[in-house]
């Protein structure tokens, strides 16, 4: 007797949605926004989340290529315009991989009370990124043990955090004011440049899509596990939010060291206990790469493939057919970075680099709204197994307005929006770095391009 084949159920893709898409180093820098982060929680997961997961699940369903996004993009605008999300969607990765390489040592340093000397400092960073990139070369089913492990962690860090904040809060009372006028967004510069994180913290829930053939009921599972996905993250984020806010007020927040201070101030020194969840969230930041740099290896190596990106992505390990030229250039770019970065004239290097990886990844998604709209008109006939409800007005709106979000942020991001000397030393290296990743990718995708002009040359000269 043939065996069932066991199916994939909704408390799986919820479970799947929430270990993917939680990325415990992102709280701080949503808390440094403030109270009236509460208010943009709400508001994004609605006006954000909820249209994303919707599109990625139709367009994931749809087209199941490995190329993902970029693929996606392609077959509604052309290479170009894939190439152009392929690079921004891989570049962004080893730019986050020397982030959270910074953020890790700086754990170490916070928890055990050490001074390292530049030197250890960096030789512990490329160790971080080179055992990343190695890992990064064999099939996520051969580490699935170190993001399951992670998955715990990140909710028992995020559960104690907001544990911990509400019996200080009681006993103590809050270290901010969440009076109702300040839960309401106050607009200024510093708050609305961080809201591009609470977008950021969204991202990730293609990756569920995958699963749609292996659900009873995809067109009914898909759309639950958006939601209550969704709402389980937001609660997430908002439970060590709030444990923060309990703990720290917001003008002192640190963007990298937020977490760890958070909990020494709610325990009131680093014991055993601050010791461990360190430890734990170190482990995190390993597990949130490994678990993100499959997705990203593959739409590289897909886009080269298709001679839209350089050659050197197409490499793979002979045996597993893993993307090992991907992996390698990761750690390459990441270790330049790292390496970099002690002469980098930034207090804060970690948010220097994080801001610019939170900024690629954004970029890269923006041509994924107008595509579900184009694929809808050029591809209609194409079997869908799950379609977004709705018609053409409210497609149009969940469409464009997740897009304009997308675009408004960057600004935010990006764009000094005075001439203080805070608000310029902020933002004009994210702006100088955003240029260029963006003219090095132009340069990569028109020598691509050249390198497929020859080979279709070629292919022409020997058929005639």
């Amino acid at each position: 007797m043939e065996k069932k084949k066991k199916k994939f159920r909704l408390f799986d893709a919820v479970l799947m949605a929430v270990c993917v898409i939680l990325v415990v180093e992102s709280a701080a820098p949503a808390a440094a926004i403030g109270p009236s982060q509460f208010f943009w929680w709400g508001l994004l997961l609605l006006l954000f989340f909820l249209p994303y997961g919707l599109i990625s699940a139709e367009l994931g369903t749809t087209y199941d290529d490995e190329g993902g996004i970029y693929d996606w993009v392609k077959r509604a605008f052309g290479r170009r315009w894939g190439g152009r999300v392929a690079w921004l969607y891989w570049v962004n990765f080893p730019i986050w991989m020397a982030s959270l390489a910074v953020l890790f040592t700086g754990v170490i340093t916070q928890i055990f009370g050490l001074e390292l000397s530049i030197p250890v400092v960096i030789a512990i960073q490329l160790i971080f990124i080179w055992v990343i990139s190695a890992i990064s070369c064999f099939p996520v089913s051969d580490s699935k043990w170190i993001l399951n492990i992670a998955a715990i962690f990140k909710v028992f860090i995020m559960v104690s955090l907001g544990g911990l904040g509400i019996y200080f809060a009681i006993n103590n009372g809050m270290a901010n004011d969440l009076s109702p006028q300040n839960l309401l967004p106050d607009f200024s510069i510093d708050s609305l440049a961080f809201i591009s994180v609470i977008i950021f913290n969204f991202l990730g829930f293609e990756v569920v899509t995958t699963m749609a053939g292996d659900m009873e009921n995809p067109k009914k599972q898909i759309p639950q596990a958006i939601i209550f996905g969704g709402i389980l993250i937001a609660f997430f984020y908002l439970l060590a939010a709030f444990g923060m806010g309990a703990a720290i007020p917001t003008s002192e927040l640190s963007t990298s060291g937020g977490l760890i201070d958070s909990f020494i101030m709610l325990v009131g020194s680093v014991n055993p206990f601050v010791i461990a969840v360190g430890i734990m969230f170190m482990f995190t930041l390993a597990a949130n790469l490994v678990s993100w740099a499959l997705g990203v290896n593959y739409v590289a190596m897909y886009a080269a493939r298709n001679n839209d990106l350089p050659k050197v992505f197409r490499i793979v390990n002979p045996k597993n057919d893993m993307p090992i030229g991907a992996s390698i250039l990761n750690g390459v770019v990441a270790s330049i970075l790292v390496i970099a970065a002690p002469f980098i004239p930034n207090e804060n290097i970690f948010w220097a680099f994080f801001a610019l990886n939170v900024v690629a990844l954004l970029a890269s998604y923006i041509m994924m709204f107008p595509a579900f709209l184009r694929l809808r008109k050029i591809d209609p006939d194409r079997e869908r197994p799950f379609k977004v409800p709705g018609g053409p007005v409210v497609l149009r709106l969940i469409t464009y307005v997740p897009m304009v979000l997308l675009i408004i942020t960057l600004i935010f991001s990006i764009v000094p929006l005075d001439f203080s000397e805070a608000e310029l030393g902020t933002k004009i290296p994210i702006l100088v770095g955003s240029i260029l990743a963006i003219v090095i990718g132009e340069i990569c995708i028109h020598f691509a391009g050249k390198d497929k002009e020859k080979l279709e040359g070629v292919s022409v000269n020997e058929n005639n």
